[in-house]
């Protein structure tokens, strides 16, 4: 096992305004220009966020998002600025308890529109497939299996809901309306290009990236920024490349583990949500810890 981490469950920074406390990130008002975001170990499933975090989560998705935003900003821009924590957080304690988990980054006004890119039929695409021939509409071959790869991975976007309410799946003409003609084919096309290029780097490190999601903001000029986190293990489905097989559901480098031992309990999925045993919280740490030395070997 890993070295488990020191976890974080909740922020306490009083030099700044709390702007926004979200499931797991904590966004902190620095000024017109710019926020604060930290990544706390808070977990939720089944839209609960669960009273004991995962040690080091935010930490792993923190440094993965970073990883991709340097990776990918060929292809555009992200919100990242080169403002440093200690310009931010003079203060040494408050920047001791956020260090490696924060980042500064530009306000930008979010889209209405979560980019969705399925490379592989899992999930609710799977379950959209074996009743219509279709995933969000787009028809697929017929015979195709559970897990198996798409001939070409497919845009499949969602509204962003209100807070407390579900995303909804959206077909394209629906993103058209929302921002714009060419802003939804910008966003369309980005988003595949981030995906294809993350699939393949992945694979060559024994990582199958099944599907992900990406969030988008513009700035004054209107241009587009990769904006909140980049392929994690939240935001994403990865699966192991050496266990995979078509035909059956992978296991996931994810809160999978939470998700499986909290369908063994007799819990109605409504807050409060249960404790979890260490056992629980130290595997899913590790589960964490290993896919960000797989992309990043670090």
């Amino acid at each position: 096992m890993s070295k488990v981490p020191k976890s974080l469950f909740e922020t306490s920074i009083k030099s700044l305004p709390l702007a926004y406390k979200g499931k797991v990130r904590d966004i902190y008002d620095i000024d017109d220009d710019h926020f604060l975001i930290v990544t706390t170990d808070r977990l939720s499933a089944f839209d609960v966020i669960l009273p004991d975090p995962i040690p080091g989560k935010g930490l792993v998705l923190t440094a993965v998002s970073n990883f991709w935003f340097e990776k990918l900003q060929n292809v555009l821009p992200n919100h990242l600025t080169d403002l440093t924590l200690k310009e931010i957080l003079p203060d040494e304690n408050e920047r001791d308890q956020v260090e490696g988990r924060a980042i500064i980054v530009k306000k930008l006004k979010p889209l209405p529109v979560e980019a969705i890119v399925r490379g592989y039929l899992i999930g609710s695409g799977w379950k959209d497939y074996q009743t219509s021939g279709a995933v969000c509409g787009i028809t697929l071959p017929k015979g195709l299996q559970q897990a198996q790869q798409l001939p070409e991975p497919i845009y499949t976007p969602s509204s962003k809901a209100a807070v407390g309410d579900h995303d909804e799946n959206i077909d394209f003409q629906k993103t058209v309306e929302l921002i714009g003609t060419e802003k939804a084919a910008q966003v369309r096309d980005v988003s595949l290009q981030f995906y294809k290029e993350a699939a393949a780097y992945a694979r060559d490190r024994g990582i199958i990236i099944a599907d992900t999601k990406f969030e988008f903001g513009v700035d004054e000029n209107d241009q587009l920024f990769l904006i909140d986190e980049a392929l994690t293990p939240d935001s994403s489905r990865f699966w192991p490349a050496d266990t995979y097989q078509v035909g059956m559901s992978p296991p996931s480098y994810d809160k999978q583990i939470v998700r499986d031992y909290l369908e063994t309990l007799d819990w109605d999925k409504t807050p409060p949500g249960p404790k979890l045993p260490a056992e629980i919280l130290n595997k899913t740490s590790d589960k964490y810890q290993e896919v960000q030395k797989k992309l990043t070997r670090s």
